[in-house]
């Protein structure tokens, strides 16, 4: 009988970097203004999307400089930007500057505070012609629901290779985008040790679209 070889699981990368460290402090301190978190926001997205577009393959082509022709290389795939409504806009204007060219669509879920699902209620992908590459943004991955919803989302709209970008993570979220979408690699800037009983993150930052858009209950 012929055994079946699993395919390794992608992996769950945590950003090791001064400047991660740095901006995340900002990003957790209660004292930060929302000007401040925005800005430390932006400069964390910016630092995970370069360590999430590493791989992506490149396309040779001939350009010509001021002076010479000269050989040089452009990222080959399409790539899309999902973010999750609503804290997820925040990481869109800082990776969308390092790729310009790429696609945004948006998925929206709220959180029921009874059973704490996500429940869907914007979903804005295109019918045909998925990207090559999704790049979901969430600050935030604690229970995992919405992450895993979004997930399904972008699977079923038929994209060939995704990966989640969140700022920080609680193991319980690694654990169910893990076992639900072991293929899907996982870029973090911290990986916090449990969730509360109302699954925020601890010690976390406090709810991340609140502290964005300056909305607190």
């Amino acid at each position: 009988m012929e055994e079946t070889r699993k395919e390794p699981a992608a992996p769950v990368e945590v950003a090791d970097h001064p400047l991660v460290a740095h901006h995340l402090a900002v990003l957790r301190n209660m004292r930060t203004p929302p000007e401040g978190f925005r800005a430390a926001l932006r400069r964390l997205a910016a630092l995970l999307a370069v360590e999430a577009t590493r791989d992506l393959p490149l396309r040779r082509r001939r350009i010509r400089t001021p002076l010479a022709p000269a050989e040089a290389q452009r990222i080959a795939p399409r790539v899309g930007l999902v973010p999750i409504l609503r804290a997820g806009l925040g990481m869109v204007e800082p990776v969308l500057d390092l790729l310009p060219e790429a696609e945004v669509w948006h998925l929206g879920f709220y959180r029921d505070e009874r059973t704490l699902r996500p429940v869907e209620y914007y979903c804005k992908l295109p019918p045909a012609r998925p990207a090559d590459v999704a790049l979901v943004l969430d600050p935030m991955l604690a229970t995992g629901g919405s992450a895993v919803a979004a997930l399904a989302a972008v699977e079923a709209w038929g994209v060939p290779r995704v990966k989640l970008l969140a700022l920080i993570a609680a193991p319980h979220g690694l654990r169910a985008v893990r076992t639900r979408f072991p293929s899907v690699a996982i870029h973090v800037a911290a990986v916090d040790p449990r969730l509360d009983r109302n699954a925020y993150i601890r010690p976390g930052l406090g709810d991340a679209g609140d502290r964005l858009f300056n909305a607190p209950a």
